[in-house]
This record gives C-alpha cells, structure tokens and sequence, in this order.
C-alpha cells in the first residue's frame, strides 16, 4: 500500500507484495547539507546552500527548504542567492562527507555483499540473498533506514523495485525521508503516469524532442511506435527508452565499479582569452587527468576538450589516440589538437575540461609501440616525487610562471585595494570543501571555488 501527499512524494505505508522485488536504491537525503548540519542542529529548517560564493561558484547541494525558492545543484551560487537571499552558505567539507559516506556504505555491505556504490551517497543493493537472515526486501529497507539514522543522524530515502531503473525513481519519489516499494506486477502502472524527463537519458534536449512529438508521459513514450521514436532520437537511445518505458531493465548490481571515464573541469574568475593561458590551463588538467589515470592502473583511448565561452555557449572535441595512454604529455598536445579554431579574435573562455575515455587496465594488451616512453618515465618520476614530498614539488616551468602570474594580479589588486572581500558572515565556512543523489552536484575537490 502507499500514497501520495500533497507534492509529488510516494511513499509505502502498509503491506505490499515485494516477493519479486529484490533491488534497492538508496539515496541519502540532501547529503551534503545533512552532514552539516549534525555540527550546526541551529540551522536546521532553514535553507542551506552547500557551494562557493567566490567568483563564480556553483551549489552543491542544497536544503529541501532552499529547493522552495528554486535552487537547485549545479546553479551559480549568484542565481541561486538571487532566487534566495535569506540562504545561509557553507563552503563544505569533503573529509566529513567521505567518513559519513563510508560509514552508511558499511551498514549496505552488513546487510548483503551485493552493494554498487554510484556515488558518494547513494547505491543500489541486490538483497536476493539477505531474505533469510533479514527479511523481506521491503523489511530490509526499513531496517536500513532506522540503522543509517541510528548510527550516523542522517536519513536517506529507498526505492525497492524488481529492476535498478524502477527503484531508482522509486526512491526519487519517496524524497525526503521515505520509501516506496513498486511490486512487479504494477511496474508499468507506476511508470507510464509519470513525465518523460523520469526516463534516464531524457535530459533537457530530448525531453524538447519528445515533447514536440506529444510525447508527455512514460506512457506516451511506450505507446510509440517505434520508426517514429528512432526518427526522432535515433535508433540506439529509441531502443533503449522504449525498454525503460516498459520497466525494462536488464542489469545486475555490479561490485565492482569501472570507471568509464576521467576529467578535470575548471571555471574561471574572469573569462580568459589569451591563448598561451588557455594552454596552461590546459596543460594543468591534462596533468591532473594523468595522474588520476595512473593511480587507477588505466590508459585512455579517447581525449576529449570541453569548452564553455563567456555567452554560456558550449562545445566539446573529441580525438583517438593511436595508442592508449596515461601521459600528461600526449593527453595536452591532443586536447592542443582539438584546441585548434576554437579560440582567437577575442573569444573569451569562462570553462576548461579535459576528459579521458574508452579507458581501459594499463598494460591490458600489447602495445604496438610507444610512442611516450621518454614522458612516461618522467612523469612517474614526478609522481614518486609528488609521493615523497607533496603535490606541486615538481613540475612544468610554465605552470611555475601561471602561479607568479596570479600572484601579482593578487597583489596588484592588494594595491588597489580590491582584494579585500568582505568577510563571510559567521554562519559560513572558510574551508575550501557531488549526487550525486538527490541532486547534489558531483563533488570533485580538485576544482578550485567549485566552479565545475
């Protein structure tokens, strides 16, 4: 049994039939926000934004009562104070939000082995085999959300479906603090009343392509018949929503999790436009993407450059090595590649990214040849380096001249007077701080003033 409040919330309130329902997905609520506010209880039921305020940060995540005035993750923080200028805004802090996030991972794996962390605070869970030892899948839940609340003060919401897909919406309607188990048997029922845009896939592009169609609902979308689907989204994504729409979904929980790529995204306080700039920004995330690759054992196929220009306009390239690779060196010169007729005659740049792909185990594969023997040798010298004696001890002379650049603009502005910003009121933190569940936005530390 379940119901529907007054929102848009659906939650399980009785018995319902689970025996074909053996997939979990939980979401904690409002992670990051929650987090902080076992260490500021004073805050609570006001609205939070989790974020940087400097230049141009972006929320994190953000209270139930701040997403009232339409703030979502992902928005500047300056929309964000313009839709709510009561928000008070914490600057985050990462290692808390790891240690909590190991401590809930830990209650899934006690409850069954069979755990596939997506993120930093959610996961589905297969409990096919927890049945004897802790009950039906609806029963597990329940205890999953009383332990999590017990042992660590925060609440998450679960979805219990017989696929992954369902019980992941599932879970997104039972938000905040809530359950809602989708027997078998009623899955398409549950589906086909619900928007478009709950079909994974379907972001905003799609969604105004289905909509154009008169595809509103789930429902809709199943009821199509399929040339035209394709001629509309293409034959692979038409496939693939067609199954959804039916509560379709074939995959297992998987333990082991691949990464199926690595980047480095960074936004800029002023937009930059010259070019030898722009390269050493980009020669910075080339490096950081290469020792994210060597760290995890994984070469790259793919190099891919991402671009965002003042007006918000963005594009991204692509280029295939001949060889896969984890070298800083070849990374650069194929996003300098992709670089190419994408900036001069004063196109201003506000966001760099640099992404590897079609990654694969390094050393998985004779390599023809290799043609970045030298620059490997030399950058895994730079790591042991780095090991030894911290990050930045070692490297390019160009990006030893990006740091004196900025320090005498920073000094500059000293001189003048400018760079002196108020101090953040008392209720902010200064420390420098991802759902990625429940909306809050990917965390990646790395970024400075989280402008990602």
């Amino acid at each position: 049994m379940s119901k529907q409040d007054g929102s848009s919330r659906q939650v399980t309130t009785g018995p319902v039939d689970d025996s074909a329902t053996p997939i979990l997905h939980v979401d904690m609520d409002a992670f990051f926000v929650s987090v902080e506010l076992l260490s500021r209880p004073e805050l609570r039921g006001k609205p939070v934004l989790v974020g940087g305020t400097a230049g141009r940060g972006v929320v994190a995540a953000a209270s139930y009562e701040a997403r009232r005035y339409g703030v979502n993750s992902a928005m500047p923080m300056s929309v964000a104070l313009q839709r709510c200028p009561n928000a008070i805004v914490l600057r985050g802090d990462y290692p808390s939000y790891s240690t909590y996030s190991k401590r809930v991972m830990e209650i899934f794996g006690q409850i069954t082995p069979l755990v596939e962390p997506l993120s930093i605070d959610e996961a589905f869970l297969d409990v096919s085999g927890a049945r004897r030892l802790h009950g039906t899948p609806a029963e597990i839940a329940w205890t999953i959300r009383e332990r999590v609340q017990a042992e660590t003060g925060l609440t998450c919401s679960i979805g219990v479906a017989a696929t992954k897909y369902v019980a992941k919406v599932a879970s997104g309607r039972a938000k905040p603090d809530g359950m809602l188990v989708v027997p078998a048997h009623e899955t398409v029922a549950f589906l086909h009343p619900l928007p478009v845009s709950a079909l994974w896939g379907v972001g905003k592009v799609t969604e105004e392509s289905l909509l154009r169609l008169g595809l509103r609902t789930v429902g809709d979308v199943a009821a199509m018949p399929p040339g035209a689907l394709e001629r509309a989204v293409g034959p692979s994504l038409a496939a693939r929503l067609a199954h959804l729409a039916r509560g379709e979904d074939p995959r297992a929980v998987h333990t082991a999790r691949v990464e199926k790529s690595i980047g480095h995204e960074q936004t800029f306080g002023h937009d930059l436009v010259d070019p030898i700039e722009i390269r050493r920004e980009l020669l910075q995330l080339s490096g950081n993407v290469a020792v994210r690759l060597r760290k995890a054992g994984l070469v790259a196929r793919t190099v891919s450059l991402k671009l965002r220009y003042g007006d918000f306009r963005t594009l991204t390239r692509s280029r295939t090595l001949g060889e896969p690779t984890d070298v800083a060196r070849r990374i650069y010169d194929e996003a300098t590649e992709a670089l190419v007729g994408l900036i001069g005659d004063g196109q201003r740049v506000r966001l760099i990214g640099v992404r590897a792909e079609n990654l694969r185990e390094s050393g998985s594969g004779a390599m023809l040849w290799d043609p970045d023997e030298e620059w490997r040798d030399a950058e895994r010298t730079i790591d042991r380096v780095s090991a030894k004696f911290g990050r930045g001890a070692l490297r390019p002379a160009s990006l030893v001249q990006r740091e004196q650049v900025r320090e005498q603009r920073r000094a500059a502005r000293s001189d003048a007077g400018d760079s002196a910003a108020p101090p953040p009121p008392a209720a902010r933190r200064t420390r420098p701080g991802r759902d990625e569940g429940d909306g809050d936005a990917p965390f990646d530390p790395t970024a400075a003033g989280w402008g990602w």
